[in-house]
């Protein structure tokens, strides 16, 4: 096998050419040295093509040496350390890595892609969209056959034996971005004892110090200021390097997230302990940005074939890896930058074979660089198409220059450059992704010919190549001002800002693509758009960039248009005959580059990802038996088998012992809210829909709270227990949503409002006594406690003692039987409930679960929210309208959406029950209500429905239209099995209308 790896040594190398790397790839044993990216090995073991286009199977192969990479996506690992669509260029080679094409190999004979190279010109941009489109019943066998043809590598199917972690950092400032201007930025705010953290997506910090040999700062080589810089910075305490960190993310306040690669470098083998990646979230006081810059590639026919790179990436390869993958080297540039790549060449003892430049002149220094060491130069010319089989072998290139329209146009012969080895220069795009994700739009510079931030974000500075800055001089400078600007900003003191000279220029030609439309011009490598693609979404008249985008899937996938969006952007321009500040940039949206889900999750996984809550009576329950429902996170006895019983025997057991005698359930993971202050009860008259005006100390109400559109979304309880002092209950689900909305609420509407909400529910532990013997199990435990009915009414709560231990004992009912709710510290919990078991055992007293419990207050037509409601049921769909005080002095929260004409209208959908011809049959919960048997259109849905033990038959809660003005109708219950059902509309309380049991 070739090997492209330099003989000679350059003086900043990052590779240890004495530490030999043995790594495989597509499964093919290759080695590397120390301190390759797994690109540069690949490049340097002669590896030309790395994967297959995305839509049209075409081979491709490195093109740049960063995250820009679009078309290096490999596959990493096996067995729980698979990671897929990793870029060949970020992946730090180690011992023993295997790694494989993620898009195919384009070696095998199983490239399926291939076969539809004839077929191309019929598969233009959304040709997908208009081909399969009949017959219609066929759409699930296309999908399946586009997807299996457009995939990436495949996601991971076994557990992920890596662990993450995530971790907070708060700073005065953060920076982003580790070159020259970030650097200086940091020396400066650090020397003032701020905190500080750097962070940069490379191993080492430094930026693209490589692309300008010679430059300097303050009288020294740029590369040695760089060495002196990291070194002081490495010895403040109040600094902080994150390298291998890419900041993926910018949110609001200053929020950074970034992602740390922190073993991605190290051998499996000694990944045991510690972590893989690491998630930071950083805030900070003030941000600079100083994400430098990316180069550009440009537009003709076949810029996709093997072979052609980066300028700058060549330049990294080389100084940086000592790798120079061919032979015979091509410029072609439309800026001065691209000359860097030649003096590099030259340096290091490499020809340069020709240079293609597309602009009428260039200076007397470039011109004498290249006449001393014979290089061809093709001034006012373009590369207008790469000829090769699988790679490239030549050029063609012809004289172009501008028309009268602003337009790139070709003329003269065409002539042919033989090479192997074609580097583009076609200009710097500034990373403006980061500030564009707080809603910031760039705007286009002629000068700089590139998309530059408006520098106008709160509490950010900005610095270096992302404001165009070309020379590292001034870069640092510009670092130092922002850092001062910070300090000023902070209220510290900071030196006078230094001059930058912003007149330096690469001289770009805004020069984007030959011209021509019918070769292939690939703009965007990593999703296959092509110049023409982009042409003809402008002739459908797709004209906003967004919609662009959208119909092309230009700057799609983990590219996030780094290298063609701008390219893009103007051939939109072109095309359009507009400005490109007129034409604009997409939407950057987080995340900059792709983050792993393992990151994402960190350590909140398995156990941690949703941890159990257990109730004080959990072990009491586990002891007895239970078999648990999850609600929420919270574990609770779903029903209570003796032995024999499945979940309809015990269920049937435990509703009768309710009906007939007496039970208990642990009801501790209801939500509560302690709501305290002077202005609590103007509060709860704002926030629910019943008067708070007059309820007394002692009492009890029940309650719904509705949203700012009058629709229910929960419900419960609440306990007056002082003028100013009131506990809520909510559902368990809604606990945290309920006090999360009050707060809402009450911090940004009613401010100045004094009441104070505490969430208590993990306070207390509650026990609900149920049934008509449950009063003389009370009386046994409370023999100080009145509990005659006139003593202790519905809806009233008392203070007793049960075992020394202080309880509150709240009068009500979600089982419509005579109940007590037992209100205890939580650490007393278990004691509490296992003295009212033993005190109940005279009456054979029955603990029962959640699924009795849904069947008891089904029988009663109590609904659940959540499950009988789905966020667009009103009080009055519920028949609530009496919950709706019409005393209160002022409106409550969701009052005039209620006021709506469209809340009244008899056709809405009303909370009814249904009564099945058959008394046995259960409908399937979800079932779709019409009817006539042989209808299609749904009139609503099944929302609860269970076999009632102690009516002997099958009841069913539903959302119907026009429920109440349907009442005794018939109508059907249709499963997706097929089954239809018959059933009665009917009243939604089934057992006990008159309520006369509860109030017993």
């Amino acid at each position: 096998m070739k090997t492209f790896r330099m003989s000679s040594t350059g003086a900043h190398e990052w590779v240890d050419r004495n530490r030999v790397i043995n790594f495989t790839w597509n499964d093919i044993p290759l080695q590397g040295v120390a301190g390759d990216t797994l690109a540069s090995a690949l490049l340097a073991n002669g590896v030309e093509t790395v994967g297959c286009s995305f839509k049209y199977g075409r081979p491709r192969g490195i093109v740049s040496a960063g995250v820009e990479e679009p078309n290096a996506l490999v596959a990493l690992e096996q067995e729980g350390y698979y990671v897929p669509n990793v870029k060949a260029t970020e992946v730090e080679l180690y011992e023993g890595l295997r790694a494989r094409s993620a898009t195919a190999d384009p070696a095998g004979p199983k490239d399926v892609k291939a076969l539809f190279k004839p077929l191309h010109r019929f598969m233009p941009v959304g040709f997908y969209y208009k081909t399969f489109q009949k017959p219609k019943r066929l759409w699930p066998h296309y999908e399946h056959f586009l997807r299996k043809m457009a995939g990436f590598a495949p996601s991971a199917t076994e557990v992920d034996a890596e662990t993450y972690d995530h971790n907070h950092i708060h700073a005065d400032v953060a920076i982003v971005g580790g070159g020259s201007a970030g650097l200086a930025a940091a020396l400066e705010i650090g020397l003032s004892g701020c905190a500080v953290v750097l962070v940069d997506e490379r191993q080492r910090l430094g930026g693209n110090w490589f692309l300008d040999a010679e430059a300097q700062v303050e009288g020294e080589a740029a590369a040695r200021w760089i060495t002196d810089a990291i070194a002081r910075l490495k010895k403040m305490p109040n600094v902080r390097l994150l390298t291998r960190t890419t900041a993926y993310a910018l949110m609001d306040h200053n929020l950074i997230q970034a992602l740390e690669r922190v073993q991605d470098h190290v051998p499996i083998a000694r990944r045991k302990e510690g972590v893989r990646q690491r998630l930071h979230k950083i805030r900070a006081t003030r941000v600079i940005l100083a994400t430098g810059s990316h180069e550009r590639l440009l537009a003709f026919d076949n810029n996709d074939l093997p072979g052609i790179f980066q300028a700058s990436a060549l330049q990294s390869y080389m100084q940086l890896q000592g790798v120079l993958p061919g032979r015979s080297v091509t410029v072609f540039t439309n800026n001065d930058s691209g000359y860097a790549l030649v003096k590099d060449l030259l340096q290091r003892g490499q020809s340069v074979t020709a240079v293609i430049d597309c602009r009428a002149a260039i200076s007397a220094d470039l011109k004498s660089l290249l006449n001393t060491h014979r290089i061809a130069l093709h001034l006012g010319s373009a590369v207008m198409s790469a000829k090769g089989c699988g790679r490239l072998e030549s050029v063609e290139l012809q004289a172009v220059s501008l028309d009268v329209h602003c337009s790139w146009i070709n003329s003269g012969r065409i002539s042919r450059i033989e090479t192997d080895l074609l580097a583009i220069a076609g200009g710097w795009s500034p990373v403006v992704h980061l500030d564009c994700h707080t809603g910031a739009k760039p705007v286009w510079s002629d000068k700089a010919c590139a998309f530059l931030p408006t520098t106008d974000g709160r509490d950010r500075s900005y610095a270096g190549a992302l404001m165009g800055l070309v020379q590292t001089s001034d870069c640092v400078a510009s670092g130092r001002n922002a850092a001062r600007e910070t300090l000023l900003a902070m209220g510290q003191n900071a030196a006078p800002a230094e001059s930058v000279n912003t007149d330096h220029s690469i001289n770009c030609a805004p020069f984007f693509r030959s011209p021509g439309w019918n070769g292939k011009q690939f703009v965007d490598l990593q999703n296959d758009v092509m110049s023409k693609d982009i042409a003809l979404a402008i002739r459908e008249n797709f004209r906003s960039i967004e919609h662009i985008k959208r119909y092309t899937a230009l700057g799609f996938g983990t590219d996030q248009g780094k290298t063609g969006n701008v390219v893009g952007v103007a051939i939109a321009s072109e095309v359009m005959g507009i400005s490109m500040s007129l034409v604009g940039t997409t939407t950057y949206r987080p995340a900059y580059t792709p983050v792993t889900f393992g990151a994402l999750a960190g350590e909140f996984v398995g156990d941690l990802f949703l941890p159990e809550r257990h109730t004080p009576m959990h072990f009491w329950h586990l002891a007895h038996g239970a078999e648990w429902e999850n609600v929420g996170q919270w574990k609770r006895p779903w029903y209570f088998p003796r032995l024999g019983e499945d979940l309809h025997e015990a269920v049937h057991r435990e509703c009768l012992a309710v009906r007939e005698g007496v039970a208990m359930m642990d009801a501790s993971t209801l939500g509560k809210i302690d709501i305290q202050g002077p202005d609590a009860r103007e509060f709860l008259n704002r926030i629910l829909p019943n008067d708070w005006s007059t309820i007394k100390r002692g009492q009890c109400r029940y309650t719904v709270m509705l949203d700012e559109n009058g629709m229910v979304i929960d419900d419960g309880v609440t306990a007056c227990l002082g003028d100013q002092h009131f506990i809520m209950t909510t559902t368990t689900g809604g606990a945290a949503s309920m006090f999360v909305n009050l707060e809402a609420w009450l911090k940004t509407e009613w401010p100045e409002l004094r009441v104070y909400l505490t969430s208590v529910t993990d306070h207390w532990s509650t026990t609900a006594l149920v049934g008509e013997h449950s009063r003389a199990v009370l009386k046994s435990l409370c023999p100080e406690l009145h509990v005659e009915n006139e003593a202790f009414p519905f809806m009233h709560w008392r203070e007793s003692k049960i075992l020394g231990v202080p309880v509150m004992i709240m009068r009500i009912s979600f089982s419509g039987e005579l109940a007590y709710e037992i209100n205890a510290q939580a650490n007393y919990g278990e004691a509490v409930w296992d003295a009212i078991y033993r005190a109940g055992q005279p009456y054979s007293i029955t603990p029962y679960g959640t699924e009795s419990l849904h069947v008891l207050r089904a029988e009663k037509g109590f609904p659940i929210i959540g499950q009988d409601t789905d966020g667009s049921v009103s009080p009055m769909d519920l028949g609530m309208n009496w919950i709706l005080s019409k005393k209160k002095p002022h409106s409550h929260l969701g009052k005039r959406a209620l006021a709506r004409p469209y809340m009244n209208k008899p056709d809405r959908k009303h909370f009814v029950g249904l009564l099945t011809d058959d008394p046995k049959t259960v409908i399937p919960e979800g079932s779709q209500i019409i009817d006539a048997v042989d209808s299609k259109t749904s009139i609503g849905h099944v929302t609860s429905s269970y076999f009632s033990p102690i009516l002997n038959r099958s009841i069913a809660l539903a959302m119907l239209e026009g429920g109440r003005q349907r009442q005794d109708q018939q109508v059907f219950a249709a499963h997706h099995s097929g089954l239809r059902i018959s059933a009665k509309v009917s009243d939604t309380v089934f057992y006990d209308k008159e309520g006369a049991r509860q109030n017993v």
